[in-house]
């Protein structure tokens, strides 16, 4: 146990932060038993930078897929290749809308208090992933979002442009370990902007690009694959589609497919600060799962009600043990 797992043993005792260490020992515990985990992303984790801790836990074998926005997989790419020319606003508060449109004006796009430079990242990727999609239709291929991704990181071409150490991003990791992804909604991203405006201008046609329900048949069989045993644990971060999208995939199976023998979710955690109130599905306590065929009654399932910026990175440095 490392310097940083021995400060959570010795000061998170009570509340939230025994919730976190109650979580953590039991993702290791899962993982200990033969289980697979995974992980889903919302939010901005990518730009949060949190492959400084993720691409480890992928490499160490402590992740077996992800689930996530397409934000989150653009984003950490983004922040490989155009990391200096990113701005950081510590004042973001104190903004007025014309501090907000004079950001605009300089090609800046706001996360909080972290500003994407569009030029350096969203360009520079652009002409990079268009050539995998041309290739692909040239071909007569057709690949889900994440697997171009792939492709354009393995090709090396975007090497030229690293401005962080490459160990720190996940979707690097994740590439060269072929870890599996979802992606659902992938539409509702600045790549999946720019692949529709290609479609509309007649260079790339939609079926190019195969969908979000592509994705949960491929899901289905990975679950099917990988639930035996001590089954898949789930490990939730934020709310919103990257969760929702892939814990359904249980109760699909139960329910719609009529395949009974298909196995709950082997342990839950959800790192949230959205109130469990309102009918608030990111809020709703896991408790709320059970009834709808997602989780058993015996499923370890813990919430941490804390910024997951600040939680997940401590939680991966516990179970990596640092």
């Amino acid at each position: 146990m490392g310097p940083i797992s021995q400060f959570i043993e010795k000061h998170y005792l009570h509340f939230n932060a025994a919730a976190m260490v109650d979580a953590s020992k039991a993702y290791v515990t899962h993982l200990d038993k033969g289980g697979k985990m995974m992980v889903t992303l919302a939010g901005a984790m990518s730009t949060a930078e949190l492959g400084i801790s993720l691409a480890e836990m992928i490499r160490q074998g402590k992740v077996d897929i992800i689930s996530c926005t397409g934000a989150n997989l653009e984003e950490d790419i983004m922040n490989l290749v155009a990391h200096s020319h990113y701005k950081r606003v510590p004042n973001y508060r104190d903004l007025s809308p014309d501090d907000e449109w004079d950001l605009l004006e300089n090609g800046f796009n706001r996360v909080t208090d972290t500003c994407i430079p569009e030029e350096e990242a969203f360009r520079r990727i652009q002409k990079h992933i268009f050539k995998c999609w041309k290739t692909a239709q040239d071909n007569g291929e057709r690949h889900l979002p994440h697997e171009y991704m792939y492709q354009m990181l393995l090709s090396k071409e975007m090497e030229q442009y690293y401005e962080i150490d490459p160990k720190n991003s996940w979707m690097l990791a994740a590439a060269e370990c072929n870890l599996p992804i979802i992606c659902p909604g992938w539409e509702d991203s600045t790549m999946g902007n720019i692949f529709a405006s290609y479609c509309i201008k007649g260079e790339l046609s939609p079926s190019t690009m195969k969908s979000g329900i592509e994705y949960m048949m491929w899901l289905t069989e990975w679950y099917r694959a990988n639930s035996g045993g001590q089954g898949v644990g789930f490990y939730q971060i934020g709310g919103g589609i990257a969760g929702d999208f892939p814990i359904c995939v249980v109760p699909m199976m139960y329910q719609d497919l009529e395949w009974h023998d298909a196995p709950f979710w082997a342990y839950f955690c959800q790192i949230s600060d959205s109130t469990t109130s309102y009918g608030s599905y990111s809020g709703a306590v896991p408790n709320e799962k059970i009834t709808w065929g997602k989780l058993s009654k015996d499923t370890p399932r813990f919430i941490v009600e804390s910024d997951a910026s600040i939680v997940a990175p401590l939680m991966f440095a516990w179970i990596l043990g640092w």
